[in-house]
């Protein structure tokens, strides 16, 4: 008898509430399914369900078991797809959108290099800064940046996004540093995708409205308006680490920075996750980690 006996069952019944459609779920007879329950309750020595005519309720004990049981069998799922993708070649559309400049820069060539090494796939990429509805545009998959509004969607870390108040010795020069958030307000701000700069003010979080003569939806556009001493601007480790270590930028306010947030890869469910958006996720997340941005 192997400890995961009953389980399987167990947790459909829970889902479902019935033991019919559980075994409609398992493509087995509702009598197996029921003798596996009374039988992983036989060895739990507790009762998991109520049981009426019309209906199928947790116990208490029932409801504990199903808050570790789900994670696992999900858990076990995921390992068993895992090695199934390493003998199936992904094949097929595969559709993803993520932001302009980042995408660009960052996801379009590993998507390529991944395209490249699987004849069978076909890949459709729509680069926006729009937040696109996954379901509704049919998108398999989505990289996003930063803080995620979406909690019925799945998100995997794929990268580290470290925020950075910076500006060129040149502006700093001629206009001043400033030493506390409140001397934002007198500084000329180049304005990219977020209204809001976040700070973290003693452990709480501090919004400041940017003002400045300059905006632009473009991480690059406000890179390039920064080093040429146009203003300060609040930017991803990514853009500016290279002009930071080459002296062009100076960070500032460093004790103030924002939580780190990260880059996402969002889908619509984890369950049945097909080979090639799983493989996808994958190949970004190590293709990332060695780009000279986030070493």
């Amino acid at each position: 008898m192997s400890r995961w006996d009953g389980i399987d069952e167990f947790v459909a019944v829970a889902e479902l509430g019935s033991f019919s459609a559980a075994a409609d779920r398992l493509r087995i007879s509702s009598s197996q399914v029921s003798r596996q329950v009374a039988r992983l309750e036989d060895r739990l020595h507790a009762r998991l369900f109520y049981r009426t005519t019309r209906r199928v309720a947790l116990t208490e004990a029932g409801r504990a078991l199903l808050a570790r049981c789900q994670r696992l069998v999900e858990e076990r799922d995921e390992a068993f797809l895992t090695v199934h993708d390493l003998e199936e070649e992904p094949k097929g559309l595969l559709r993803l959108t993520c932001a302009v400049a980042y995408g660009e820069q960052f996801v379009v060539p590993l998507v390529n290099d991944f395209l490249a090494r699987y004849p069978g796939l076909r890949v459709e990429i729509e680069l926006t800064n729009r937040t696109l509805d996954l379901v509704h545009d049919g998108m398999d998959l989505a990289i996003r940046l930063g803080r995620l509004s979406d909690s019925s969607l799945v998100a995997t870390r794929i990268a580290p996004r470290v925020m950075h108040l910076c500006g060129a010795p040149g502006y700093l020069e001629r206009y001043g540093t400033p030493h506390t958030l409140s001397e934002l307000a007198g500084h000329e701000c180049l304005i990219g995708t977020a209204d809001t700069w976040v700070f973290d003010d003693g452990g709480r979080e501090w919004l400041f409205r940017p003002r400045g003569r300059w905006r632009c939806n473009s991480g690059f556009a406000v890179l390039d308006a920064a080093l040429r001493g146009f203003g300060l601007c609040q930017l991803p480790d990514y853009y500016v680490r290279a002009p930071v270590r080459e002296g062009r930028l100076v960070t500032l306010l460093e004790t103030h920075r924002p939580p780190n947030t990260a880059v996402w890869a969002v889908y619509p469910q984890r369950r049945h996750l097909s080979p090639k958006v799983r493989l996808l996720i994958g190949h970004l997340k190590d293709g990332l980690a060695r780009r000279p941005e986030y070493q």
